[in-house]
């Protein structure tokens, strides 16, 4: 038995109705023809006249139909080759569709160089606005492209930039002493000072892993800064265990060697840390899954790596030591339902940096940026604004 598909009748739409058509103008053209041989005495002048409108149509609609049949074909190689990717080759057109969304977001992939090392990011507008460019630091095992959903309810006037974090994706791939938090803060540094960043205080926002190291990097450069942000950052004490920590605590005392939950190695590990990461996990289909996995495997063991570095006792705590100095104004987003890092740590902030400002998300995990990307980039940007008018207060008082 035959199930009708999408595919079928796009099949039917686009090929077998231009057919249809153009075997139509076919016979039309030689049934015209036909009539338009006989010989004059034979047909009557009405007859030879129609005759000769008709071919003259028939050969219009011919050319038509020759159209329709081109179209058609121009319209099939696109989505053939779409179908085709999707069921053999989904990590591709992942890759394909975070290209055509940066670019519909007017975002422009670079690379910034400093000596032998290189940095990977991309970027929209420039700097010198009204605003304070904004610098965005993904979290563990992600990407630059992780910031797409919030960069997209951006102003578009706004400076962005968004980086690979050491030897993720783009940026370069060298060896521990880059993976820990205090090594990714230094990278971190370089690149600022690689693209000229430097120049004006700059707005810096982490998440997660990149919320620890933004904390540190505001704690060790706060005159690079004008403010920060803190999305679920790791690197506190947190007060109540998450169900990741406590997961966490129970492969450090295990003596089976058991996966990462944030390294997935299979689509039921890759469900299961979606789950982990998000209050509402997205409803993906089988071959998107599929497509996530190809593209995250082929690193699994350098996101081990950098999971060891960060989770020893040189990176774990690194946000909670240095968060008394934090002297620019900070802001924390935090997601109630967060499994990985527990909301707790809003208030580890909040007790040691009481001007700082916290707000927690109702019905948001951990992943913010996928969640509640346009309540994120409004938060960010009223920040911005705050500090623009505060600013603005202070020099009309000097």
């Amino acid at each position: 038995m035959h199930f009708f598909t999408w595919s079928d009748f796009y099949i039917k739409a686009n090929l077998q109705i231009p057919i249809t058509v153009y075997y139509y103008g076919i016979l039309r053209v030689e049934v015209v023809y036909f009539l338009s041989t006989f010989p004059l005495q034979v047909l009557s002048p009405e007859t030879v006249n129609f005759a000769a409108a008709s071919k003259e149509a028939a050969t219009m609609e011919l050319n038509v139909a020759k159209m329709i049949m081109l179209a058609g074909g121009v319209l099939v190689v696109p989505v053939l080759a779409f179908v085709t990717s999707f069921l053999f080759w989904p990590g591709a057109l992942l890759k394909a569709y975070n290209w055509y969304w940066r670019r519909r977001l007017g975002l422009v992939v670079r690379f910034s160089h400093s000596g032998n090392y290189h940095f990977c990011y991309s970027t929209r507008g420039a700097p010198g606005g009204a605003t304070p460019s904004l610098l965005l630091l993904h979290g563990f095992s992600a990407t630059k492209d992780m910031w797409l959903p919030v960069v997209k309810f951006l102003p578009r006037n706004q400076h962005v930039v968004c980086v690979d974090m050491p030897g993720h994706e783009g940026t370069s791939r060298t060896g521990p002493e880059d993976y820990s938090i205090r090594g990714q803060v230094e990278r971190i540094h370089q690149f600022v000072q690689s693209i000229g960043l430097d120049k004006r205080p700059f707005h810096l926002v982490g998440t997660s892993m990149g919320g620890n190291v933004a904390g540190v990097y505001a704690a060790t450069y706060p005159t690079h800064l004008s403010s920060v942000t803190l999305v679920c950052p790791a690197g506190l004490v947190y007060p109540t265990d998450s169900e990741f920590i406590s997961r966490l605590r129970e492969l450090e005392m295990g003596e089976k060697d058991e996966s990462i939950p944030l390294v997935p190695t299979t689509i039921q590990e890759l469900e299961d840390m979606l789950r982990l990461c998000c209050n509402t996990p997205p409803k993906l289909p089988r071959q998107v899954l599929s497509g996530l996995l190809a593209n995250r495997i082929p690193n699994n063991d350098f996101y081990k790596e950098v999971f060891m570095e960060i989770v020893g006792e040189k990176s774990r705590h690194s946000l909670q030591e240095n968060m008394h100095l934090i002297t620019v104004p900070l802001q924390v987003i935090w997601g109630k339902e967060d499994q990985v890092l527990d909301v707790s740590g809003a208030a580890v902030l909040q007790g040691a940096l009481p001007h700082c400002q916290v707000t927690v998300l109702d019905s948001c995990g951990h992943s913010v940026a996928l969640e509640r990307p346009r309540k994120a980039a409004k938060l960010i940007t009223d920040f911005l604004s705050e500090q623009a008018v505060s600013d603005g207060n202070v020099k009309k008082v000097s």
